[in-house]
C-alpha cells in the first residue's frame, strides 16, 4: 500500500511546496505525516500531534496563511488544465482538517469577525478537543470551499455550487472564467445570493450559542450597472407614468407588465427600482382590485430578488401593505405576499420589523388553510422569521403548534419537511415547549426518530432534546414509547446532528433509568423493613 500510494503523497507534498513558494531540504518526518493522513479513513479522527507537525512545517499556522494557502491550490487546479482530480481532492482534505486544528488550538487567532463569535466549548454542539479547548465543528457545507470558512454571505455561481461573496469576487477579479471547484466555464458571473443556506447557518449558529455571522458594509454588493436600452428604459417610464395614473384599468396592466418585466432579469429589476417603481407599486397594494394587487404585490416579490432593492422596499414602508394582502388578498396574492416577507426576512434587521407588523398571524392560517404552494411558502417564512428569538413566542401564541402537528399527521405527508423544521426551531422556547407537550406529541416524534427521512429523524429529536429537559414525565413516556432502541440507531447512522442529538437523548433517558431504579430499590427497601418491623411487634 505504501508503496502505491508514495509517489501522491510526494506529488501534495511538492505542490504545497510550490503554491507556499518554497523549496525545502527533504524531510522524513513529514513525509511519514502526510502519508499517514493519506491513508486514513474519511471517518478516522487525525491524529493532533501529526497536525500540529504538519501546520508548523507547512507553516500553516494562521488564519491568513491558510486562505493563502486555499486559493494558492485553486489557482494551480486553473492553471493545470482544470481538472480538480483525486490528488486535489486530498490536499483540499487535508488543508481543512489542517485549519480545523489550528483554530481549535488557537481560538483566539486573529480570525475573521465571525470566527471569533465561536464559543471555547458548547454543550449542544459536536466538538472537536485539543488539549483544554473546544470548539463547535463547522459543517462542511457551511464552509466555503475556497476560505475553508463559515460563510457570512453565500452566493451561487452558474455552475451551481457556491461560496463566500468576497472569495469568489476575489477569484473573478483576478481574471478567472472557472468555478472554483468544478473547473467549469462560468456561463456567466452572475452571483445569486443563497437564502435557504444562509437561514441554515443562522440556523446552526443558534442551535451552538454562536452569534451569527454579520455580512460587513464592505461585503454588501454595489448597485449592479444595468444594461437596458434606451427603448427599455423609455418603456419602463411610460408603464411608471400608468402606474400612478388614477384609471383602474392603467394600473392593473402597467402593474402586471412590471411584474413581467422584473422576473426576466436582474438588469430589468436594476432599472425598475432606479425609474422609482417600488413606492408606486407599495401604493397600490390597497387597491380594491383584487387583481392589481395579485400584480404589485408579485412585481415587489420579484423586484426583491435584487439585494439593493430589499431596503428600498422596507423603506418604502410596504411590509404594513404586505401584510394587509396577506390577510385579505386573493389566494395567489396571499402566496406572493408571504414569499415577498421570506425574501425581505434574509436581512436581520428585517425579521424584527415584518415580525413586530403583525405578519406572523395570517402566515399561520395561510400554512393552515393555504393550497400547497401557499403552504410551502408560509412556511419558509415562517421558519425564517423564527430564527430571531423574539418572534417565537409571537408565532407560538397565533396558534402554528396545532397547525404543525396536523401537518405532520395528515395522509400524504407533503409538508412534514416544513413542520419538523418549524417544530425544531421553535421548540428551544418556553411556551413552544409547553405547546407541544400539550399537542401531545411524544408519539409522533418517536415514531419519526424511527422511521422518518434521516433529516426527519434529526429535527425529531431536536424537538424532543428540549421537551425532555427537565421533564421527567417526558422522559417517562418517551422511554415507555420505545424511543431508546430508535436512539441507539440514530446515534450509530444518522447525520451529523442527529447523532449529536441522540446522544443527548440517551444520556438523559439513561440517567432517568436508573434513578428510577434506585428510587425503585429504596422503596422496596423500605416496604421490606415496614414488614419487618410490623411483624416483630405482633405478639
Amino acid at each position: 500500500m505504501k508503496s502505491l500510494r508514495a509517489p501522491k503523497v510526494e506529488l501534495v507534498l511538492a505542490q504545497f511546496r510550490r503554491a507556499k513558494g518554497r523549496v525545502d531540504v527533504p524531510d522524513v518526518e513529514l513525509y511519514e505525516d502526510l502519508l499517514s493522513l493519506y491513508n486514513k479513513n474519511n471517518d478516522a479522527a487525525a491524529d493532533p500531534e501529526v497536525l500540529r507537525r504538519l501546520a508548523e512545517k507547512l507553516q500553516l499556522v494562521g488564519i491568513a496563511e491558510l486562505m493563502q494557502e486555499s486559493l494558492a491550490l485553486h489557482e494551480m487546479v486553473s492553471a493545470s488544465g482544470g481538472d480538480p482530480g483525486a490528488i486535489f481532492e486530498k490536499m483540499s482534505n487535508l488543508l481543512k482538517e489542517i485549519k480545523d486544528f489550528v483554530q481549535t488550538e488557537n481560538p483566539n487567532l486573529d480570525a475573521p469577525a465571525r470566527e471569533k463569535n465561536l464559543p471555547p466549548s458548547s454543550s449542544s454542539a459536536q466538538t472537536t478537543a485539543v488539549g483544554n479547548h473546544k470548539a463547535p465543528v463547522i459543517p462542511d457545507d457551511f464552509r466555503c470551499p475556497i476560505s475553508l470558512e463559515l460563510m457570512k454571505d453565500p452566493v451561487i455561481v452558474s455552475t451551481g455550487q457556491t461560496y463566500e461573496r468576497s472569495c469568489i469576487e476575489k477569484w473573478l477579479e483576478q481574471g478567472h472564467r472557472t468555478c472554483p471547484k468544478t473547473q467549469q466555464t462560468l456561463s456567466n458571473p452572475a452571483l445569486t445570493p443563497n437564502y435557504v443556506l444562509r437561514s441554515l447557518i443562522a440556523q446552526w449558529c443558534e442551535t451552538n450559542g454562536i452569534d451569527p455571522p454579520k455580512r460587513p458594509s464592505s461585503s454588501q454588493p454595489s448597485k449592479t450597472k444595468f444594461a437596458c436600452s434606451p427603448a427599455e428604459l423609455a418603456k419602463i417610464q411610460i408603464l411608471l407614468c400608468k402606474l400612478s395614473s388614477s384609471n383602474p384599468e392603467d394600473q392593473r396592466t402597467a402593474a402586471g407588465e412590471i411584474r413581467l418585466l422584473a422576473k426576466r432579469n436582474a438588469d430589468n429589476r436594476v432599472a425598475i427600482a432606479e425609474a422609482g417603481a417600488i413606492p408606486l407599486l407599495v401604493k397600490i397594494l390597497s387597491t380594491p382590485d383584487s387583481r392589481t394587487q395579485e400584480h404589485a404585490v408579485t412585481a415587489l416579490l420579484n423586484l426583491s430578488i435584487c439585494e439593493d432593492n430589499k431596503g428600498s422596499i422596507i423603506s418604502s414602508g410596504a411590509v404594513p401593505g404586505i401584510v394587509q394582502v396577506l390577510k385579505k388578498g386573493s389566494m395567489e396574492a396571499r402566496e406572493n405576499a408571504a414569499a415577498t416577507l421570506f425574501s425581505l426576512s434574509v436581512v436581520d434587521e428585517n425579521k424584527v420589523a415584518i415580525g413586530a407588523s403583525g405578519a406572523i398571524p395570517p402566515l399561520v392560517t395561510l400554512l393552515s388553510e393555504g393550497t400547497q404552494r401557499g403552504k410551502k411558502d408560509a412556511a419558509t417564512a415562517l421558519f425564517n422569521l423564527c430564527i430571531y428569538q423574539g418572534n417565537k413566542g409571537k408565532t407560538v401564541r397565533a396558534g402554528v403548534i396545532p397547525t404543525l402537528m396536523r401537518l405532520l399527521t395528515e395522509p400524504g405527508g407533503g409538508m412534514v419537511d416544513e413542520a419538523l423544521a418549524i417544530l425544531a426551531i421553535l421548540a428551544s422556547h418556553p411556551e413552544a415547549k409547553f405547546a407541544i407537550g400539550a399537542a401531545k406529541a411524544m408519539p409522533v416524534l418517536v415514531d419519526f426518530i424511527g422511521n422518518g427521512l434521516p433529516r426527519n429523524k434529526e429535527n425529531a429529536a431536536a424537538v424532543l432534546v428540549h421537551l425532555c429537559a427537565g421533564d421527567q414525565q417526558h422522559l417517562a413516556d418517551a422511554e415507555e414509547l420505545g424511543v431508546m432502541g430508535h436512539l441507539v440507531d440514530l446515534a450509530q447512522n444518522g447525520t451529523d446532528r442527529g447523532k449529536r442529538k441522540a446522544a443527548q437523548l440517551l444520556q438523559r433517558l439513561s440517567r432517568f433509568v436508573e434513578q428510577q431504579k434506585r428510587s425503585q430499590s429504596q422503596a422496596e427497601a423500605q416496604a421490606e423493613q415496614s414488614l419487618s418491623q410490623s411483624r416483630a411487634q405482633q405478639p
